[in-house]
C-alpha cells in the first residue's frame, strides 16, 4: 500500500466547494482506483455533486461527505478569505444542526464527539448513540404472520404444505402462527443499517460499539429497502422515539452504492446543495430568534402567469416575514460572496417583482460574507429616469471565528434591519398625515 492511500485510509481529505482533486498534483492527490471509481459513478448522466476534469474532479455547490473506498472525502463551504478547514467544518457541522439534519432525540446523544475525524463519523456515532439510547429504553415487538414447520400444534394448519413436507416427519406440524416479537420491518432496517456501518467504518473507536449493537438483533430478518416504506411510515407514540434512527437509516440506505466499479469499491455519498442549506438555516435561525409579533413564512407561492394551455407559472421567494400585512418583508438567500460587487442584475429584477406581488415594506438580499453589513439602494421608477422610493437591501452575515462552535450570527442584525423598516414605514406613514393635514 502507497504512503498516500496509506493516508487515506486514516484521515479525510477536506477540499472546499469548487476545487479540485487531482492523481497527479496537488497537495492531496488521488490514486488511479479511486478516480475510476468516481467516473464510474458519474455515468453517462451525471452527478450534481461534481465534474470530471482531466485527471481528476471538481466539486460543485454540494457541500458534505463522500466515501470511496477506503478514502474519505469532506466538501466544505466557503465564503470568506479563511483557509481554516478546521473552521469551516465545525461551520458546516453547526449548519447542519441548525437544520435538522444532527437532530438529537436520545439523552445519550449529548456525549456526540465534534472531534471526530469527519463528519461521516458523526452519523455514525448519532446512529449508534440513537440505537443504543432506544435498547436501554427497550425494543418494541410488533405482532407478525408466520408460516413454518413446528415441533407443536399451535395455530392453524396449512394442510397441503404439512402433506408436502412432513409426509416422513408426522411428528412435526406445518402451521400459521401470529406472533409477537422483535422481528419486523423497522428493526430489520436498522440491522440492515447496523451492518452497512460496519462495512465501512474505519473508527476503530465505533468498531466494537458497532459489535455489540448486532448482538441485540439476533433473530432479525433481513429485508428489501423501500422508499415507500419511509415515504408513507406513520409514527406512533410508540414509534416516535425511532424516528431520528430511521431517518439516519434512511439517510446511509438510500446514498450508498455498492459496488461502483465492478466489484471493487463502493461508494457512499451524503451531500447538501449548499444553496438550499442557506437557506434552510436562515429560516430557520430566524424562526427561533425573531420576536414575539412577527410571522415568518418559508417557500411562500404566488401566482404571476397563466397559459391559455397548461399549468400555471408561480413566484417562490425564499423567506416572507409578516406575510399579507403592512409591514411585509420579503428575504432572499444566496450562498455567494459579492466580494465587494453589486449583486447580480437577474437576482435585483427577481426582488423587484417580489416587492410588487407581495405588496412588501422592503426586500432583501442576504448572502454570507467577510463582516455583518447592510446596505441600501433604490430602484428607479418605470416612467422615468427618477430614483424611486423602492428599496432592496443587500445584508451580509459573516462567520463568528471567535465562537466555540463557528456559528453565523443571523438573528440580531436582521432584527435591527426588520425593526429599522418598521421605523421607516412609521415616520412615513406620519409625514403624510402631517402632510394631509
Amino acid at each position: 500500500m502507497s504512503l498516500n492511500k496509506m493516508a487515506n485510509s486514516k484521515n479525510p481529505i477536506r477540499v472546499f466547494e469548487h476545487e479540485c482533486l487531482c492523481v497527479h498534483k496537488g497537495e492531496d492527490k488521488l490514486l488511479p482506483e479511486q478516480l475510476k471509481s468516481f467516473q464510474i459513478f458519474y455515468g453517462e448522466k451525471g452527478v450534481p455533486y461534481y465534474k470530471l476534469i482531466h485527471n481528476g474532479i471538481q466539486f460543485n455547490e454540494y457541500v458534505g461527505v463522500i466515501k470511496v473506498g477506503d478514502l474519505t472525502v469532506e466538501v466544505l463551504p466557503k465564503a470568506d478569505k479563511s483557509e481554516d478547514k478546521a473552521l469551516w467544518q465545525k461551520t458546516l457541522i453547526n449548519m447542519l444542526k441548525t437544520v435538522g439534519v444532527f437532530n438529537i432525540h436520545a439523552p445519550t446523544s449529548s456525549t456526540l464527539q465534534l472531534k471526530s475525524n469527519s463528519i461521516l463519523d458523526l452519523y455514525f456515532e448519532l446512529f449508534i448513540n440513537e440505537i443504543e439510547y432506544l435498547i436501554h429504553s427497550g425494543l418494541i415487538k410488533k405482532y407478525r404472520k408466520v408460516e413454518r414447520n413446528a415441533l407443536a400444534l399451535k395455530g392453524a394448519i396449512n394442510f397441503g404444505k404439512h402433506i408436502q413436507k412432513n409426509l416422513v416427519h408426522q411428528e412435526r406440524f406445518y402451521v400459521r402462527q401470529t406472533v409477537y416479537d422483535l422481528d419486523h420491518k423497522i428493526h430489520q432496517l436498522l440491522y440492515k443499517t447496523i451492518r452497512l456501518i460496519r462495512t465501512i467504518n474505519t473508527n476503530s473507536i465505533l468498531t466494537s460499539r458497532l459489535g455489540a449493537l448486532e448482538l441485540n438483533f439476533p433473530e432479525v430478518s433481513d429485508c428489501n429497502v423501500s422508499e415507500s416504506f419511509f415515504t408513507n411510515f406513520q409514527y406512533t407514540r410508540k414509534t416516535e422515539p425511532y424516528k431520528n434512527a430511521l431517518e439516519i437509516a434512511h439517510l446511509l440506505l438510500f446514498n450508498y452504492h455498492p459496488d461502483v466499479s465492478s466489484g471493487n469499491t463502493d461508494l457512499l455519498a451524503l451531500m447538501f446543495d449548499m444553496n438550499l442549506l442557506w437557506e434552510q438555516y436562515v429560516y430557520v435561525s430566524l424562526r427561533k430568534e425573531l420576536r414575539n409579533g412577527y410571522t415568518i413564512s418559508p417557500q411562500s407561492r404566488k401566482k404571476f402567469w397563466k397559459p391559455d394551455n397548461g399549468y400555471n407559472s408561480t413566484m417562490i421567494p425564499d423567506i416572507v416575514i409578516n406575510k399579507d400585512k403592512e409591514n411585509c418583508i420579503v428575504l432572499d438567500t444566496k450562498w455567494k460572496n459579492l466580494n465587494g460587487k453589486n449583486p447580480n442584475p437577474e437576482d435585483l429584477r427577481q426582488l423587484y417583482v417580489y416587492k410588487k406581488y407581495f405588496s412588501a415594506t422592503k426586500v432583501a438580499l442576504v448572502y454570507p460574507g467577510e463582516m455583518f453589513s447592510i446596505n441600501g439602494g433604490k430602484y428607479y421608477t418605470e416612467k422615468s429616469n427618477e430614483v424611486s422610493n423602492d428599496q432592496c437591501s443587500v445584508i451580509t452575515l459573516s462567520i463568528d471565528h471567535d465562537s466555540k462552535n463557528s456559528i453565523v450570527q443571523i438573528a440580531p442584525l436582521i432584527q435591527d434591519f426588520i425593526e429599522k423598516v418598521l421605523r421607516d414605514q412609521r415616520l412615513l406613514q406620519h409625514n403624510q398625515v402631517a402632510f394631509y393635514n
